[in-house]
C-alpha cells in the first residue's frame, strides 16, 4: 500500500512535470496546481559546487555543478506546482564566495561558509543538498542519501532513499547513511538537512543517464514526491 500510494504520487509529478516542460508559453510562468503542502515549512535546495568548483568529473568531462543545478531547477519547478517556493542558493553556475577571496582555496571557504549563512538565516528550513558521486572504479551505480545531525534528518533521508529505489532502480541496495564529519555545509547548520549522491558519474550506464534532461527530471520528481509525502511525525507518507 505505501509503495502504491508513493507510486501515485510520483508519477502525478512526473505527468505535471512533463506537461509544464512540453506546454508551457515561451517566457511564461507555470500556474499553482495545489495548495502548499507544508506550511511553515522551506525546503532549501543546494546544487552542490559551482563556478571553477565543478565537483566531480564525468566520464565524457561533464562536471557535476551543471547536473546538480539541472536537477534542482527541475525540482524547484516541480514543487512550484504544487505551491512551494523553495530557497535556491545558487540559479545559475557560479561560486557563492565574497569578491574579495583571492585564492581557490580561500574562494572554497568562501562559498561554504555563505552557504551555512544563507541557509541558517532561513526559519523552518529543511536543506537538500544534491551532488553526483564517483569512484576509481565503474562498476558502482545506484543513489544514495545521507544524512546530518539536525532533528528529523535520518528519517527523511530513509524514505527519500526508498523514494528513490522505487523512482530510479529498484535493485538499488544503497541505504541512508549518516553525512562524512568531512562534508562542511551538512555539518555546519542546525536544521533538518539530507544530502543526495543521485548517481555515479564514474558508472557508463548512469552517467550517460545523469546527463539527459529527462533523466534530470525523473530524479527531480522522485525528490518532489518523497518531499510532498514525508511526514516528519512518523517518517511515513500521510495517511
Amino acid at each position: 500500500m505505501k509503495m502504491r500510494i508513493l507510486s501515485v504520487a510520483l508519477m502525478a509529478a512526473l505527468a505535471l512535470g512533463t506537461g509544464w516542460y512540453l506546454f508551457r508559453p515561451a517566457g511564461g510562468t507555470a500556474d499553482v496546481f495545489a495548495a502548499a503542502r507544508r506550511p511553515g515549512e522551506t525546503l532549501v535546495i543546494d546544487a552542490g559546487h559551482g563556478g571553477e568548483d565543478g565537483g566531480a568529473v564525468s566520464l565524457t568531462g561533464v562536471p557535476e555543478s551543471g547536473i546538480n543545478l539541472a536537477i534542482a531547477q527541475k525540482l524547484d519547478q516541480l514543487l512550484g506546482l504544487y505551491g512551494m517556493a523553495p530557497v535556491m542558493l545558487r540559479t545559475e553556475d557560479i561560486s557563492l564566495h565574497d569578491g574579495g577571496a583571492r585564492t581557490a582555496r580561500e574562494r572554497k571557504r568562501s562559498d561554504l561558509h555563505n552557504r551555512v549563512e544563507a541557509v541558517e538565516a532561513v526559519e523552518n528550513a529543511t536543506l537538500l543538498s544534491i551532488h553526483q558521486n564517483t569512484y576509481p572504479e565503474g562498476q558502482y551505480h545506484g543513489a544514495q542519501v545521507f544524512y546530518g545531525a539536525g532533528e528529523g534528518s535520518q528519517d527523511l533521508a530513509q524514505f527519500t532513499q526508498e523514494t528513490l529505489r522505487a523512482a530510479l532502480d529498484p535493485e538499488n541496495g544503497r541505504a541512508a547513511a549518516k553525512i562524512p564529519d568531512s562534508v562542511y555545509l551538512m555539518n555546519h547548520i542546525s536544521c533538518r538537512a539530507i544530502l543526495v549522491e543521485c548517481g555515479f558519474l564514474s558508472n557508463p550506464e548512469e552517467e550517460a543517464l545523469l546527463r539527459t534532461g529527462d533523466y534530470q527530471t525523473k530524479v527531480a520528481a522522485a525528490l518532489a514526491a518523497a518531499w510532498l509525502q514525508y511526514d516528519e511525525t512518523t517518517g511515513e507518507e500521510p495517511g
